[in-house]
């Protein structure tokens, strides 16, 4: 069962200062282009995790989920971003019971004219629902809380500690797929939304991508991925970041049978692979890996999908907004790379030229000092003496009008708008019009007429 609430609940610790203090050594305001539109403190320390936003005008609602003693998810109304406003929260049942995470990444999706959210759920073995993946949720009648009802639960009692991360996208053949890591195991699942809404027993599982070269009884796991359709070559292809082992390009076009088409493993600097998003047309890559002082990369991929390599081990460009810090999420709008980067905000990045990227505005959302550690001032809360993964963690952006949102782990939700970006179409920029954002109703651009599918 559903457990909403009108009024979020704080976490039981009291921030250390108001959000109206300076706090010494925190980076404040932004670069004149970036205007501030919303934000949204939400109450809690380290409570929020990644960010969605539905990309139709007339469906304004964003999606944040909750981490920690309150697991769970927001949904915030953007309809005028200005007068940003929570509309429905809800939490795990019997919070304090559960350990964990909580609430990672969650993705909205399109299915037969209903719309769904599909939140990602990461909780330990010391408590309830160590096998539970994620909660799918129809929220087709917002803004109307009272109609946001529960459609079912994925669990993987055989991978305990549930989905870090998850992927719903438009395939080629017209089907709903939610793509999802799973907790200390060499692969990703691949679940048909069709078949899982439903109510099949088997949850619509239909594939697992694996990671390649992964060990007998490795612990290695996905942590993050995109897919996307490349035009030029008719196929649905799986970007992953595997942990330990690199990132890995897969055509899933037959999601049942993926097959490798190439790889970036062997270069300097790699470690903790997070991150793997590329260009729309699917040429160049934008990784991260999950270490302080790591930059961005870019690598060009062309030599591995045209076969001339086995693997690509250079990059050929790097950024990083501050030497000292740390990168995390990005969302790409060609030519324009947006990051939730930690300490260092919303970074909004031009890649033209991918050799050279660079900054095209800011915004510093943490209002957090050096290496704090999960809090906004004071001695860190939880594990560790501090550490630069504090702050902005999740990013989108709306397609229609330009829209941006980030998730702050310390300060809450924020929504801003960069001067002369106005929304975003591929063809305008002379690459195709493929992003994170899916077209719902007529899949991706170039791709076959999918034919009529029928659920048994």
């Amino acid at each position: 069962m559903l457990v909403a609430v009108c009024v979020l609940a704080f976490a039981a610790r009291a921030e250390a200062q108001s959000y109206t203090d300076v706090i010494p050594g925190a980076k404040l305001g932004g670069s004149a282009n970036v205007k501030l539109l919303a934000h949204l403190p939400l109450g809690g320390f380290a409570r929020f995790a990644d960010i969605d936003i539905e990309q139709e005008l007339s469906r304004p609602y964003v999606y944040l989920p909750r981490r920690g003693e309150l697991s769970g998810f927001v949904i915030i109304d953007v309809k005028n971003p200005e007068k940003a406003r929570v509309i429905y929260t809800w939490i795990i049942e019997q919070p304090e019971l559960h350990s964990g995470y909580g609430g990672m990444q969650g993705k909205y999706f399109k299915l037969r004219d209903r719309y769904y959210y599909a939140q990602s759920l990461q909780f330990g073995q010391t408590g309830p629902d160590a096998d539970l993946g994620a909660l799918v949720v129809d929220v087709t009648g917002l803004p109307d809380s009272a109609k946001v009802r529960e459609v079912g639960r994925i669990r993987v009692p055989e991978s305990p500690n549930g989905f870090h991360n998850l992927f719903t996208y438009k395939h080629s053949s017209g089907r709903v797929l939610l793509f999802t890591t799973v907790s200390g195991s060499p692969y990703a699942n691949v679940y048909d939304m069709e078949k899982f809404v439903a109510g099949g027993s088997d949850q619509g599982l239909i594939g697992r991508v694996p990671i390649p070269g992964a060990p007998t009884n490795s612990r290695w796991t996905y942590h993050d991925f995109y897919v996307g359709f490349d035009p030029a070559t008719k196929q649905d292809k799986f970007y992953g970041a595997a942990w330990e082992a690199g990132y890995f390009v897969f055509d899933v076009t037959q999601p049942e049978q993926p097959q490798l088409i190439t790889s970036i493993t062997g270069h300097a600097g790699n470690g903790s692979s997070h991150t793997f998003t590329p260009t729309p047309d699917g040429r160049y890559a934008m990784v991260e890996a999950e270490y302080q002082y790591a930059p961005l990369k870019v690598f060009d991929l062309k030599p591995g999908l045209d076969g001339q390599v086995k693997t690509i081990s250079r990059p050929i460009g790097a950024w990083n907004s501050d030497w000292k810090d740390l990168a995390h999420n990005t969302e790409v709008r060609w030519p324009y790379v947006f990051v939730s980067g930690y300490e260092d905000g919303l970074q909004i990045l031009n890649w033209m030229d991918p050799t050279n990227p660079y900054t095209v505005g800011y915004y510093y959302t943490c209002e957090c000092p050096h290496e704090a550690g999960g809090t906004r001032a004071g001695p860190p809360l939880g594990r560790g003496e501090g550490g630069v993964n504090n702050g902005a963690f999740g990013v989108d952006v709306r397609n229609a009008d330009g829209l941006i949102v980030i998730s702050d782990k310390v300060t809450g939700f924020w929504a801003f708008k960069m001067d002369g970006f106005d929304g975003w179409n591929g063809h305008q920029w002379g690459v195709p019009n493929i992003s994170s954002a899916q077209d719902w109703d007529n899949g991706p651009e170039g791709a076959p007429k999918p034919q009529k599918i029928s659920v048994r």
